[in-house]
């Protein structure tokens, strides 16, 4: 539909500004999320308050310097956290242009120039019109088209942008805490591997000793021989777990050093610690810090503010379209022509005029034919939007899961821990009189051997159970929201 002046149709632009002034208050229809969560979760309460500075850094809790390390180098060198870096800085980029083209006019700069020779190849040489000659033309305009915003439109559209942008920034930070978890997860499990390792290496150690001895009474008639073939084997057997632990080990330190930006590094260049300290004590946490802390929870709340507010923008495309329409322009021409001589009369001679203008308009586009089309566009989008409102319900309530879950389970973990605690230090005291009475002449080394060997596997049970708290207590903060700079980016919650 061509444009037209609204100083030629008055009557049809007051129509139109009429009728969208009785729609453009309409709401999007759009309805409020539920966002009903209970006051505590159904989990133990825990026992240290996190300030969210503290639980940004949660992986500091631990004290380790080793994880401290591998968290800074992580996240400045992972070539997960270098992507995110890079896919924010697109996202960006995109926000400004869109909200650049809301506010700035567009239009370009034309321009042209031609010469032209003309002969003559066979006309009356009585002509009095010059025939032939010389002819240039040259030409400069600058049209420009500037939208107004009529009802809110380019308002809506940069709303949409911006909720767009926090959509991809909230991606990058449950990016982000994905990452310093897995380094965490990562550590200690490669921390729980050597653990098990040394533990092997005792084991194979034990049931050596334990072979010698066996295989010592049935060369002297103490014992049957078949003692010693089924303490060799066990002892295989421990081999062969330390042969399997030592290839975990190896997995482990590399998908840490690739997970910390150090791929083709060797394992020896990431040395682990046989040792894991105790679990945090389960955090305190309200239900309701999950809406401002989760990033998943955030990016689900943008989507569904994105979401409304395209639902708005299609309706608002129905109403009419004003475009303020400035142009400059400059022109030259020169060709052949007659003037008159000083001396009187009549000649050739080659005639230029210049010329400039300036003006100024204003268009309007109102849809008419489109109308069923675009009402049936937003009527889909609506349901987009409809769709957004429930996965971020959906968001919401999986969030709420996660922690409860991974709190409970971490309270469970500690009183695990201390059951086994206890365990392991009775069989420590067993074997320590075991090893005294060895060593008085009371017990005999078999005897002594299989203490320390219960004793172990007992320590072993404890080790892996200390391991899979703090593993535990990683997917914990995670669960909580923890893992990003919430401090520095913190926004109101609030739905449209």
């Amino acid at each position: 539909m061509k444009r037209r002046h609204a100083a030629k149709a008055p009557g049809a632009l007051a129509v139109a500004m009429a009728a969208a002034s009785l729609l453009a208050g309409c709401a999007s229809g759009v309805r409020q999320p539920d966002l009903t969560l209970p006051q505590a979760y159904e989990a133990p309460a825990g026992d240290v308050q996190l300030p969210p500075a503290a639980l940004d850094t949660w992986w500091t809790i631990f004290a380790d310097d080793g994880l401290n390390a591998l968290e800074d180098e992580a996240l400045r060198n992972s070539p997960d956290a270098r992507t995110q870096i890079a896919r924010l800085q697109e996202a960006g980029a995109t926000r400004s242009s869109t909200i650049l083209q809301t506010f700035m006019p567009t239009g370009q700069l034309t321009g042209s120039a031609s010469r032209k020779q003309t002969a003559d190849l066979g006309s009356n040489a009585d002509s009095f019109l010059p025939v032939g000659g010389r002819s240039e033309n040259e030409a400069l305009n600058f049209n420009v088209s500037w939208e107004l915003d009529f009802l809110g439109a380019l308002r809506t559209a940069r709303q949409a942008a911006r909720a767009d942008f926090a959509v991809t920034r909230f991606q990058v930070e449950a990016a982000r805490a994905s990452l310093v978890a897995n380094v965490a997860d990562s550590y200690f499990q490669a921390r729980g591997l050597a653990i098990q390792l040394a533990d092997a290496n005792q084991t194979v150690r034990i049931q050596s000793e334990l072979l010698r001895v066996a295989t010592v009474k049935a060369t002297h008639g103490l014992g049957p021989p078949a003692d010693a073939d089924r303490i060799a084997g066990d002892l295989a057997q421990a081999r062969s777990q330390v042969e399997s632990l030592e290839a975990e080990l190896h997995v482990a330190q590399r998908l840490l050093l690739i997970l910390v930006g150090r791929g083709p590094d060797r394992v020896e260049t990431l040395p682990v610690v046989a040792d894991v300290p105790n679990p945090p004590p389960v955090p305190e946490a309200v239900p309701g810090e999950l809406l401002a802390r989760r990033p998943d929870v955030r990016q689900a709340e943008f989507q569904m503010r994105s979401a409304v507010l395209k639902t708005k923008l299609a309706k608002e495309q129905i109403f009419p379209n004003l475009v303020l329409q400035p142009a400059l322009g400059y022109a030259r021409a020169v060709a052949p022509g007659v003037a008159l001589l000083p001396g009187g009369g009549f000649g050739l001679q080659q005639q230029t005029t210049t010329t400039g203008f300036w003006s100024y308009g204003i268009g309007m586009t109102q849809p008419v034919l489109d109308i069923p089309r675009m009402l049936q566009d937003a009527k889909a989008q609506g349901a987009r939007a409809e769709q957004a409102v429930i996965a971020y319900e959906k968001a919401v309530q999986t969030a709420y899961g996660d922690a409860e879950s991974a709190l409970v389970r971490l309270s469970a973990d500690e009183r695990r821990i201390r059951l086994l605690e206890d365990g392991e230090a009775r069989a420590r005291r067993a074997y320590e009189a075991a090893r005294i009475g060895y060593t008085s002449g009371i017990n005999d080394l078999t005897t002594a051997l299989s203490a320390e060997q219960s004793w172990r596997t007992d320590r072993t049970a404890l080790t892996a159970q200390r391991v899979q708290a703090l593993r535990r207590a990683v997917q914990t903060y995670k669960a909580l929201g923890g893992g990003w700079a919430y401090a520095a980016e913190q926004t109101p919650v609030r739905t449209p």
